[in-house]
């Protein structure tokens, strides 16, 4: 039986999918990498933004018209957020929920005998140490815990993720052990927020972190995003943690808004002030740090002024890496239930935002022209090339060197996503 999987979404998603995949293989399955090879497609899905979602349904409806004589299973998030417009879309199709993927291969064995199985709902599993088939074979994904302590107001991803569950310590250390002996030399630890992680289980990221770094081998720890409230619990050893010469100098810290009424009506839990305390401390102590945030433009409550502040923040803190989104309502959530502002007022707040986010990351980059940067050279480019990472993780195109290598460069050219290097 051959399998195609197509994942849509965060960096937890395609860990969902390679672990997936990885259940397939050890049953005899053959993973292809097109629709037109495989007898099943597996579409994991990512319901967090509006235009995911469109995504979502515009690929069901075109592969039931394209593909008749195919079977699809559908996965992922949209599954436990609205199954009822899942079942109208395709009555016929199978579903996965994103907690029970243990159950893969009884899904796809009833699909292939055109029986009907759909199961949903929390298993309480742990995801830890299940065989995975990595995309790049150089590149493991840890997912160190699923769900939240968040109740953020805008937010449906907590429907289908649920409450925090954070997996053991030790048999995340294990996994990443075993993947340094195959060979990988980045590790990604994600979560739908890092800086939950042992809440629940008395254990903390920092300690993870360091017991991670203390496996022998040369390679690199990505942090996934950590939610600032839960940061501020124990930033202290989280500094020192990323001070450690495995881990990227990057942190991802949304904000979200730059207005405390916004951010309370959001209920995310800090305050602005406290977000550039905690953005000074860091880079105070970890100067080469890149910071990444996200911003929410046109929250039902945003006004002209709070949105001005949302400006003002990023003028002031810089941050290296903007992730922009336009509030669009989410099924069922507490703000959805308010009135949207007119899309016309979203275009030109996020045209603001993009002009801010370009010029910021253009003037980050210029600072790095010939300066001699160690890359760690992880994939081959789209375009040609090889692409590496610096060790603030900013991303650069190279022409020679070997993939899972560490490289002296110097930085010849840059844009506003990226920079050029001689090697």
């Amino acid at each position: 039986m051959k399998i195609y999987i197509e994942t849509l979404g965060c960096t937890f998603n395609n860990a969902d999918s390679q672990i997936m995949a990885g259940l397939l293989v050890k049953e005899g399955v053959t993973i292809v990498d097109s629709v037109e090879e495989s007898d099943i497609v597996i579409l994991n899905t990512c319901y967090v933004k509006h235009p995911t979602e469109h995504k979502v349904i515009n690929k069901i409806k075109k592969f039931e018209d394209n593909f008749p004589n195919k079977k699809l299973i559908v996965s992922g998030c949209m599954v436990e957020i609205e199954p009822d417009k899942l079942d109208k879309l395709g009555p016929n199709i199978n579903w996965i929920g994103p907690h029970q993927i243990k159950k893969v291969v009884d899904v796809v064995k009833a699909t292939s005998k055109d029986k009907m199985l759909r199961v949903t709902g929390f298993s309480g599993e742990e995801k830890v140490g299940l065989p995975k088939l990595r995309k790049n074979p150089l590149i493991h994904i840890i997912q160190i815990c699923e769900g939240c302590l968040g109740k953020c107001s805008y937010c449906c991803t907590k429907f289908a993720r649920g409450n925090l569950q954070s997996y053991p310590l030790e048999h995340i250390k294990k996994e990443a052990q075993q993947a340094l002996n195959d060979g990988c030399v980045e590790i990604q630890i994600t979560a739908q927020d890092t800086a939950a992680f042992g809440r629940d289980t008395g254990e903390k990221l920092s300690d993870l972190i360091k017991e991670i770094c203390s496996l022998d081998g040369d390679f690199r720890v990505r942090v996934g995003m950590m939610h600032p409230r839960n940061m501020l619990y124990d930033l202290d050893n989280l500094i020192d943690a990323f001070k450690l010469k495995n881990v990227y100098k990057f942190i991802h810290i949304p904000i979200q808004s730059g207005n405390n009424q916004v951010l309370k009506d959001m209920h995310r839990g800090y305050t602005v002030e406290q977000f550039k305390d905690m953005v000074n401390k860091i880079r105070n102590e970890i100067p080469e740090i890149s910071i990444a945030t996200d911003i929410i433009v046109g929250y039902p409550t945003e006004s002209e002024n709070a949105f001005n502040d949302t400006c003002k923040l990023i003028r002031e803190v810089k941050p290296n890496f903007i992730h922009l989104s336009k509030y669009k309502h989410r099924y069922n959530t507490e703000s959805s239930f308010m009135e949207e502002l007119h899309f016309s007022i979203l275009k030109k707040r996020s045209k603001d935002i993009e002009f801010l986010k370009m010029n910021i990351t253009k003037e980050d980059n210029l600072k790095l022209i010939n300066t001699n940067q160690e890359i760690l050279i992880v994939e081959k480019g789209r375009k040609g090339g090889l692409i590496g990472r610096t060790n603030s993780y900013i991303p650069v195109i190279v022409q020679n060197g070997e993939l899972g290598s560490f490289e002296n460069v110097k930085i010849s050219e840059v844009t506003s996503t990226y920079l050029k290097a001689l090697n």
